[in-house]
């Protein structure tokens, strides 16, 4: 199956977001530290504005690795609750198999 556009909207914030984490981190800390001077802040606030919109921790979403579903994921696997389901039922998934009690 090819991936969704959803799935390569993710797949695009996922390098944005990696690529541009520390820069980011480093002008949030200098935008909210109120011992620095205003004017040092406020510039520190204009270089965050200037970042894309995929640079954004927010924007990156769990999508499951098959169907690119964004609800029901479990995320130690990365599959929705149904692919989830049908992988543990065919013996896909190591250590996991159906409880009978």
């Amino acid at each position: 199956m090819p991936p969704t556009a959803r799935v390569l909207r993710d797949i695009k914030a996922r390098h944005g977001v990696n690529a541009n984490e520390i820069l980011r981190r480093a002008y949030l800390y200098v935008a909210r530290n109120q011992t620095l001077p205003a004017q040092v802040r406020f510039q520190a606030q204009l270089q965050l504005n200037t970042f894309g919109r995929y640079t954004r921790p927010t924007t990156v979403k769990n999508r499951c690795t098959e169907s690119g579903r964004g609800r029901g994921v479990i995320g130690e696997f990365g599959l929705t609750r149904y692919q989830f389901r049908l992988k543990a039922l065919a013996n896909e998934l190591p250590g996991v198999h159906k409880a009978s009690w």
